[in-house]
């Protein structure tokens, strides 16, 4: 029949032939669209877009307890820090510490040269005994001189010279006896000791060197910090203080330390304190926290995440934080439907800690949600599950 078409437009004038051209074009055109909508010619129904169906990965929206935290970055900081400076002029003569190691209250770290100072020690108890044999003479004399006055064979001129030089020389005793504990001190000062339990961090002054106690340098001979316990200080916006108020006064308040990447679970310690102001600056509160640390995983000055705990949500609505979408005016997750289609279902959240998100409306109980395979879903596209997992 086609051929027989062919020789018929041959036959006619090029104007009438445009004109039957066209009439059968569109006549096959409406012969197309009558197959499409009899059935005939159907594209796969399988999604919106065409095609097979899409893996992806489920997860029940599930009931748990959540702690509910508020987060910022924090700075590990020593409890306490020294740094441990010579109180006296002199020469280094001993070191007996190692760098890094762990001492004591009271431990010796070093050893200044003693001998000029126990010179002058020996030189102030030498004074004190010279000025006690005076004494001593200065009150024989006084009694001589009471003796001579009862009998009026000596002035009551004399006696009050006497006795005034009786009590001058006892008062030089006095001096004595404070240049002795001077001289005392400063020998005991030759030998430095650790004020508090800590850790001694890199030698700053070698053996041999001679050391002023004027030294400006911040660092001093050696520095000492406290690692246990160790403090962590953060802060959170100011609108957070009356809830962590509200906290603090039922008891005890749990701060989790973490790496910057929120992996890797440091410690836990306890809050101490909040600071006592708002930094109008930053419009911020300051809050210190306390850390056992027996592991030696936190360090002063190492920066971390930090979360604190103000309380714990009983049997909250929970889903997998990955499964929460966010589009340009709400949040949604893709729930699978018993055709095994799936629905864009707005939802709202309390609380994502990038684990798990707390769900406060648009789902119910045990939906099954989409979590992994997304990025080519839409609303109605068929899926096929390929590995269901339990939120937990």
């Amino acid at each position: 029949m086609s051929s027989s078409i062919s020789v018929a437009l041959k036959l006619l004038p090029g104007f009438r032939r445009v004109a039957v051209v066209v009439l059968l074009v569109g006549t096959g055109l409406c012969g197309l669209t009558g197959l499409q909508r009899s059935g005939l010619a159907q594209q796969p129904a399988n999604n919106p877009m065409g095609g097979a169906s899409i893996p992806v990965t489920i997860a029940p929206v599930a009931r748990q307890d959540v702690p509910i935290l508020l987060r910022n970055i924090g700075a590990v900081q020593a409890f306490q820090a020294v740094a441990v400076h010579t109180r006296v002029d002199g020469t280094l003569d001993q070191v007996f510490f190692t760098e890094g190691q762990d001492v004591k209250s009271g431990d010796r770290l070093a050893l200044i040269d003693p001998r000029p100072y126990a010179a002058v020690l020996a030189q102030a108890q030498a004074k004190k005994t010279y000025d006690q044999v005076q004494l001593a003479n200065a009150k024989r004399d006084l009694a001589r001189y009471q003796a001579l006055v009862r009998n009026d064979f000596a002035s009551r001129q004399q006696l009050d010279t006497q006795t005034a030089a009786v009590g001058q020389i006892s008062a030089t005793l006095v001096g004595d006896d404070a240049a002795i504990a001077a001289a005392q001190l400063n020998l005991d000062f030759c030998t430095i000791t650790s004020p508090i339990d800590g850790r001694v961090g890199l030698r700053q002054v070698d053996a041999g060197n001679f050391v002023h106690a004027s030294d400006t340098s911040p660092l001093g001979i050696v520095t000492i910090t406290q690692i246990h316990p160790i403090a962590v200080v953060f802060t959170l916006p100011q609108d957070t203080l009356p809830r962590i108020q509200t906290a603090m006064a039922d008891g005890k308040l749990t701060v989790l330390a973490y790496t910057p990447d929120n992996r890797t679970l440091l410690g836990k310690g306890e809050l101490l304190t909040t600071d006592n102001a708002i930094d109008q600056t930053t419009g911020t509160i300051k809050l210190k926290a306390v850390f056992a640390n027996q592991e030696n995983r936190l360090w002063p000055n190492q920066f971390i995440n930090v979360r604190l705990q103000l309380e714990v949500q009983k049997n909250a609505l929970t889903a997998p934080s990955a499964a929460v979408l966010r589009s340009q005016t709400n949040l949604y997750v893709f729930v699978l439907k018993p055709d095994s289609t799936v629905a864009v279902q707005p939802v709202e959240i309390g609380q994502d800690d990038g684990t798990t998100a707390v769900i406060t409306k648009g789902l119910d109980d045990g939906v099954n949600i989409v979590v992994n395979g997304m990025s080519r879903l839409q609303n109605g596209s068929r899926v096929t599950v390929t590995q269901p997992k339990s939120a937990s």
